[in-house]
């Protein structure tokens, strides 16, 4: 299992626009935070978590060449807005799988009309081919790969998290149902939002996700989702032995 981080910075992107902060004006590339998103690569298998509004960017950067299947955890414009560039992964493999949870088929179907109900000749458009995802309902896209949709709460809305084997993705929250705590245990790596130091409604702060973590109790463990607040060096030694904050290019694996 090998993960890459194509972003792990909150929805304005970290540097913030118009932002003189001592982060946003950092040298230290850890501080250049696309909007999130993380490639998950096993068996043979690439499996991307979120089209970010820096998708494009990101394939660009890290030499994205092919994609199996597509994972939505929630449909916030900086999740979500980059799925119109997966055209060129379409035009050389065909359509893709797309996988989210039935709240997020309503805001996909309503946000990309165009895709499923084309009103225009010319132009290429994304092809999807839809799945909707349960929490607790696992599937396979390979048979080494298992992936288990898990439920967790971004202030009202229902966000899915996702578990590979033994590693597990969850952003964009402010809680963690004891279902799902109950589907992360065991686990050699969790990636887990964490917005600032100070309280948040919608997203859990540094605090508050180092408690997630003491109660998981994964071998190691990743933050993201980070805004400017957050100054990777500086604040490292603000962080307990296995735990880190991501970066943006960050690769991980079980070995």
């Amino acid at each position: 299992m090998k993960l890459t981080f194509l972003g792990t910075g909150t929805s304005t992107g970290v540097p913030s626009i118009a932002c003189e902060c001592e982060t946003c004006t950092s040298n230290d590339p850890r501080d250049k935070r696309l909007r999130v998103s993380v490639l998950v690569e096993h068996a043979g298998q690439s499996v991307l978590i979120d089209t970010s509004s820096d998708f494009r960017q990101q394939a660009l950067l890290y030499g994205l060449k092919h994609l199996d299947a597509v994972l939505i955890t929630h449909c916030h414009a900086d999740h979500i807005f980059g799925l119109d560039d997966i055209r060129p992964l379409n035009f050389r493999y065909g359509a893709l799988g797309l996988y989210a949870n039935e709240r997020a088929w309503l805001d996909i179907r309503r946000i990309f009309r165009y895709i499923f109900e084309p009103s225009h000749f010319g132009g290429g458009l994304p092809q999807v081919i839809p799945h909707t995802v349960e929490p607790g309902a696992s599937f396979c896209l390979e048979k080494h790969l298992l992936i288990t949709p898990l439920e967790v709460i971004d202030g009202r809305l229902p966000v899915m998290a996702y578990r590979f084997n033994d590693f597990a993705y969850a952003t964009d929250l402010s809680e963690i149902p004891p279902a799902t705590m109950n589907l992360m245990r065991g686990l050699d790596v969790l990636v887990l939002d964490c917005l600032r130091f100070k309280e948040h409604p919608t997203h859990l702060w540094l605090d508050k996700a180092l408690e997630y973590i003491d109660r998981i109790k994964p071998r190691r463990a990743y933050l993201t989702h980070i805004a400017h607040d957050v100054k990777h060096e500086r604040d490292s030694a603000r962080l307990p032995d296995g735990v880190e904050w991501a970066y943006d290019g960050l690769v991980i694996s079980d070995k």
